[in-house]
């Protein structure tokens, strides 16, 4: 059976952990009995054990049964404490106004969103009525599997526990009424996650990864990792020498620019639209919009 715990879930109403497991085609679920969260698996090894062992005698009685993925409600598959993001961190995506082919900055470009952001992957996200530009940013999230202070370069790596996918939805208008982002960035539900945590173990290179955006049937994002300014290492090396990253926590890692088409007929989200976020390796996380009160 291999690796039976790559693609972690919470499921809802109870936020129950639950593994992702494909069965002839078909992903099922398997709740993880007594365990609490996904943070426990990632953060322990004997909880890890423990799971593996409920997955593979849960399959073993008979796989059928199992639910499918499409008949559960999935909440975020983590909630952090922290949810960090960065800007600019894609060569050729650059603050308005600045050269995309100047020089790499020295430093990352950081910022928050506030815990009301968080949106389950199946949830709307409602453009609110004051919304003037809302956009989306298809993001990897790196999720935090080990407590991370003061951590170097080199064993950066071993804190990640997985990955996985964030849009990091933005109202371009209220996010330029001044120098800090946080009114543009933190309207409610401004943070689709999910819909799993993919295990780190699963991922090879972080920074070999395309990240793809789908408007309605069109890619208007397709850009590798290996064009980042900053590797997933040095990130959670540089934030954990100002802030403890705890288990759980959750950093987004920037977005690639818009395809020139896209970016140059730019068009301001809309109730009824759908965005995907498509990342090699980790999955799709599909959003649609509504309006103030929940109609397309």
């Amino acid at each position: 059976m291999g690796d039976v715990l790559v693609r972690l879930v919470t499921l809802r109403p109870f936020s129950q952990a639950a593994a992702v497991v494909e069965v002839d085609g078909v992903d099922r679920v398997v709740a993880l009995g007594s365990i609490e969260s996904v943070s426990d698996v990632m953060a322990d090894a004997t909880v890890r054990s423990g799971a593996e062992a409920t997955v593979r005698r849960t399959l073993e009685g008979g796989a059928s049964a199992l639910p499918a993925l499409t008949e559960v409600e999935l909440d975020v598959p983590v909630r952090p404490s922290k949810l960090i993001c960065l800007g600019y961190n894609y060569r050729g995506h650059a603050p308005d106004g600045v050269d995309p082919t100047t020089n790499d900055p020295e430093y990352p470009d950081v910022f928050v969103k506030t815990a009301n952001t968080i949106n389950a992957p199946g949830d709307p996200v409602v453009i609110p009525e004051v919304a003037e530009d809302v956009d989306y940013e298809g993001e990897i999230a790196i999720v935090i599997g080990r407590r991370a202070h003061r951590v170097s370069l080199e064993h950066a790596l071993e804190h990640i526990g997985g990955y996985t996918i964030l849009n990091d939805v933005s109202d371009r208008a209220w996010q330029r009424r001044q120098s800090q982002w946080a009114m543009g960035k933190c309207f409610d539900g401004f943070a689709p996650l999910g819909p799993w945590v993919v295990t780190a173990d699963e991922i090879d290179d972080p920074q070999d990864l395309l990240v793809e955006v789908i408007r309605d049937g069109e890619v208007t994002v397709s850009q590798s990792t290996a064009t980042t300014i900053f590797s997933a290492a040095f990130i959670v090396h540089y934030l954990s020498q100002t802030m403890t990253l705890e288990v759980g926590d959750v950093i987004s890692t920037g977005t690639p620019q818009k395809l020139p088409r896209w970016q140059d007929a730019h068009r301001p989200l809309a109730p009824g639209d759908a965005v995907t976020v498509r990342v090699q390796g980790i999955g799709e996380l599909t959003t649609t919009f509504t309006s103030h009160g929940g109609t397309a």
